[in-house]
């Protein structure tokens, strides 16, 4: 049987390598093919999914589903329209690709609708009516931003109530994830800018100090040698930086398939490596200065500098994925041959170990054999 593709995994705890189980193989659908791309897993789950339309349970699931999200959208469209102007702002230029990648994963991890019971009508329904309410308070109070994250629960809703817990299950990441192509409220940037500000600014300061730099913080100044000043304003938070960087961990965790410690891990971890990538580039900066004014000054704010970052950033928690692996050990990495079965006769209550094949077993007087 070829196993999955390694690429976004249908299901993460099944095809993740070190979750592969023995499962009930599903003849009426073809198996995906150990080698198989990007462009070509799209294509079969595209023509899978054209297929599973043809059955009137799938048929009425998404049709609901669609006219349902169409009436969200003419609901919400002020409010989105409102969240695309802020895609222009640098700190959220990765809003407009957070929905495109979501409606990829949701075609990715999509699976045939089930029975859809009651219970999940029921919920779908009251989670729209809540979001609602929400939002008829947020409007109440003139709270823009939380008028404009009620779409994220009512859309949630939505798949609930057409296709049940099933779809629940394998949508619910995806659709939650749209949260980031969303601002941040004003009052959390203003809480986040000003501390982002001043720790960037003193361990730049501390970095450049411990390597030789003549660097004096004054501030959110940095003063380099006698000449060059840099300001770490409102830009060179890292407000973008953490942004995007803490969606990509969302993405990871919700596609790589590790045990939820390992989600854990890397969910609280997202936030400092951030910041420490953030730091690095004010460092590197303030340490070009003693080349070139130019250089240091076009790399702090170049394209290439915030892309190297992001780079640096997502090595660290592949990095920190990598070393997980290797220093935890998992219980299904024991040996079929030393997992110990109860012998029975004379020996019961008693473990024995199970002798591989190939390997003679020793007899007991009498002729008998120890192992069982």
């Amino acid at each position: 049987m070829a196993s999955p593709s390694p690429i976004l995994p249908l299901s993460p705890r099944a095809t993740s390598p070190r979750h592969a189980v023995p499962s009930a193989v599903d003849v009426s659908r073809k198996p995906s093919p150990a080698d198989e791309g990007l462009v070509e897993g799209f294509k079969r789950r595209a023509a899978a999914f054209a297929a599973d339309l043809q059955q009137p349970q799938e048929a009425t699931a998404w049709g609901t589903i669609a006219v349902l999200s169409g009436l969200l959208l003419y609901s919400y469209w002020p409010g989105l329209v409102h969240a695309r102007t802020f895609w222009d702002n640098p700190q959220y230029q990765h809003g407009w690709i957070v929905p495109v990648i979501n409606l990829a994963l949701l075609l990715w991890r999509r699976e045939p609708i089930s029975n859809v019971t009651l219970s999940a009508r029921l919920a779908g329904l009251g989670l729209l009516v809540a979001s609602f309410a929400v939002r008829l308070t947020a409007a109440e109070f003139r709270i823009i931003t939380i008028d404009m994250y009620t779409f994220v629960p009512a859309l949630i809703g939505v798949f609930l109530l057409a296709g049940g817990w099933g779809m629940l299950r394998w949508a619910w990441a995806p659709i939650a994830l749209t949260i980031f192509m969303y601002p941040l409220p004003d009052e959390a940037q203003r809480y986040i800018t000003g501390p982002l500000q001043m720790f960037n600014t003193t361990v730049s300061t501390f970095i450049l100090q411990t390597l030789g730099v003549d660097a004096l913080q004054e501030g959110n100044l940095i003063r380099v040698g006698r000449d060059h000043v840099m300001n770490v304003v409102d830009a060179c938070a890292g407000l973008k930086m953490l942004t995007i960087f803490v969606w990509l961990c969302a993405l990871v965790i919700v596609v790589a398939g590790l045990e939820w410690w390992e989600n854990v891990v890397i969910a609280v971890s997202a936030v400092p490596i951030a910041i420490l990538a953030n730091t690095l580039r004010i460092t590197t900066a303030g340490m070009l200065y003693s080349v070139s004014d130019t250089m240091a000054e076009g790399f702090h704010d170049s394209a290439p500098a915030a892309l190297l970052m992001m780079g640096i950033a997502v090595g660290f928690i592949f990095l920190e994925i990598k070393l997980l692996s290797l220093f935890v050990i998992q219980e299904h990495f024991a040996p079929a041959s030393l997992i110990l079965q109860a012998s029975p006769g004379k020996n019961a209550g008693f473990p024995a170990i199970s002798t591989p094949s190939g390997v003679p077993r020793a007899r007991e007087p009498g002729g008998g054999s120890s192992a069982r």
